[in-house]
């Protein structure tokens, strides 16, 4: 991991939004208007999907994919202009929030200016067409990272935006050399040290395939290396297939979240994002309000950074297409604002930053801890309808911190219902 990564990004929530779908705006300006809002929720940094221009060749659907570029340093006109996404970077400070852009620089759309002006930055089939290394991204074509002039190029890119926004994610960031990114971290960091980078890490199958078909992609380790936060991809099939497919999967979904303890850096931090713009909403997957609840709220709970994909507040679960006119259907009926606002609270606590982390059930049930000085903050998410469980503390009366209803610990186990528990106390209470 990056030497100089703020382990306060462990208490940190991001909130992701797509100004083409966010507001009837349809634009910055639409973001604006909802700052008071999201800041209000507790929101650190907000992650803006590409808002550059999109290719007209080969393009998905009727607005064409923002993962399809066509000129890196330019704003799509739709969403406004430079003096706009200023506007927005600094009306996001005056909340005390940062703005983080995506970085999309593995691949360009076919018609971008690069093809035209450097066709020779790309890689091509044995025809000479165009080419890219997955299947379905047929509306893009791939950059040939061997070259060290588009190493020099997106460094530029990478140091002119450094200037304007807070953070980058970076798209599909293994499939570039992580020589790259270390090199482009170095260089970024003499204009913005403060910049915060994560990087959409892959799903280990997906790092096979590529490995498999002849080209490098690197391990969430290898990314820790210029990265100061990954995504969690790396067990996200096991959420899925808990969720989509049998319950008997739980307890190995929560084994491997504290598997993470052991096998990456001391000070590495996770991204823990449920749903985003490119996997399905979670109340899609849960069965109901109930289920939702415990898996929204152990998300904040376990260790790493948080991550709130617009809508998610409102329990959608519509999954917005992101080549159309999509809007996010707000409910406001179904709001959980309030209850996201405890949780990013919550989440400020130091011991969610410094404190030790445990896994302390997996029984059709999650139980997470953690210990830092004189502390224990035990989480219980009731995922399985269980009737009681068996706790580590001694018997007595304790506060849920979430409702600030009495908890009964007698012969070491708590009655449950259908409500997520957190209970603070300390050290010494533990049995």
């Amino acid at each position: 991991m990056a030497k100089q990564t703020n382990l306060n990004l462990r208490s940190a929530t991001i909130y992701q939004v797509f100004p083409r779908q966010h507001s009837k705006k349809q634009n910055f300006e639409g973001v604006i208007d909802d700052l008071d809002r999201i800041h209000n929720m507790g929101v650190d940094i907000i992650y803006l999907l590409p808002f550059h221009p999109i290719g007209e060749k080969a393009r998905k659907g009727a607005q064409g994919s923002p993962y399809s570029i066509v000129d890196f340093y330019q704003i799509h006109p739709d969403l406004g202009t430079l003096d706009d996404l200023r506007k927005l970077v600094d009306e996001a400070h005056k909340r005390d929030m940062k703005v983080m852009m995506d970085i999309v620089i593995n691949h360009t759309s076919r018609d971008s200016i690069l093809t035209q002006e450097h066709p020779e930055w790309f890689y091509k089939k044995a025809d000479g067409t165009f080419a890219n290394r997955v299947g379905d991204w047929s509306d893009i074509t791939d950059l040939d990272y061997s070259n060290k002039e588009v190493w020099n190029y997106f460094i530029e890119v990478l140091k002119y935006w450094a200037h304007i926004v807070d953070g980058y994610r970076c798209d599909v960031a293994p499939l570039l050399p992580i020589d790259f990114w270390i090199e482009a971290r170095k260089q970024v960091d003499k204009i913005n040290p403060e910049l915060i980078w994560l990087t959409e890490s892959v799903h280990p199958g997906f790092i096979k395939y590529i490995r498999d078909l002849g080209y490098d992609c690197s391990s969430d380790s290898q990314m820790y290396e210029a990265f100061d936060i990954c995504y969690d991809y790396d067990i996200f099939d096991h959420m899925d297939d808990y969720l989509l497919k049998d319950k008997k999967h739980l307890s190995r979904w929560l084994e491997e979240i504290y598997h993470q303890e052991m096998i990456y850096p001391k000070n590495y931090i996770k991204l823990r994002n449920f749903e985003n713009h490119d996997q399905k909403r979670l109340r899609s997957k849960v069965r109901d309000h109930h289920h939702f609840m415990q898996m929204l709220t152990m998300m904040f709970f376990i260790k790493g950074t948080a991550f709130v994909y617009a809508g998610m507040e409102h329990e959608i679960d519509h999954y917005p297409d992101l080549f159309e006119n999509d809007l996010v259907p707000w409910n406001k009926e179904n709001s959980l604002e309030g209850y996201i606002k405890r949780l990013t609270h919550m989440k400020k606590d130091p011991i969610f930053i410094e404190g030790n982390f445990h896994l302390e059930n997996n029984e059709d049930i999650a139980v997470f801890s953690y210990d830092y000085k004189d502390t224990y903050l035990l989480g219980i998410f009731n995922l399985e309808n269980k009737n009681e469980v068996a706790v580590a503390l001694m018997d007595g009366i304790y506060k849920n911190e979430l409702s600030n209803e009495d908890i009964i610990v007698k012969h070491g186990k708590i009655k449950l219902n259908q409500e997520p528990i957190i209970i603070r106390t300390h050290r010494g209470q533990k049995r």
